[in-house]
């Protein structure tokens, strides 16, 4: 496993995120605007990862999806807890522990992984059969 390089597209996959989420804030289509931001981020989630997946296996690796996107996803919740919190939560009135215990969160993280292990099964898997 290229452990640098998913971490590098993880970065990149986190900093895509938090753009659209913060972006969202700026074209209201709901009353409550975290509650949109969270639904685009969710929304947005399933081609970022896709992308990142993509980006990864471009060289013909055969890590196992869940393990890349684990790695992704972990880069992406400490720039979460150094980055996005003390940044945007925090002064909001919100807290690490809020933040990391929200529905949301858990929600998106679990998407990701998902996303990242259908990935392997679609694109990656099959050509690992294919070879014997």
């Amino acid at each position: 496993m290229k452990v640098f390089r998913a971490i590098l597209i993880g970065i990149l996959i986190w900093v895509l995120g938090v753009s659209i989420f913060m972006a969202s804030y700026y074209l209201p289509f709901m009353e409550d605007l975290d509650q949109q931001a969270n639904i685009v981020l969710a929304i947005s989630i399933v081609p970022l990862v896709w992308l990142g997946m993509f980006l990864y296996y471009k060289k013909g690796d055969k890590t196992h999806g869940y393990e890349v996107g684990e790695i992704m996803l972990l880069t992406s919740v400490v720039l979460d807890a150094l980055i996005t919190v003390p940044l945007t939560v925090i002064p909001a009135g919100g807290s690490h522990y809020s933040f990391f215990t929200s529905f949301d969160f858990w929600f998106i993280a679990f998407e990701f992984i998902i996303v990242a292990v259908l990935y392997w099964r679609i694109m990656v898997r099959p050509k690992l059969d294919y070879q014997g």
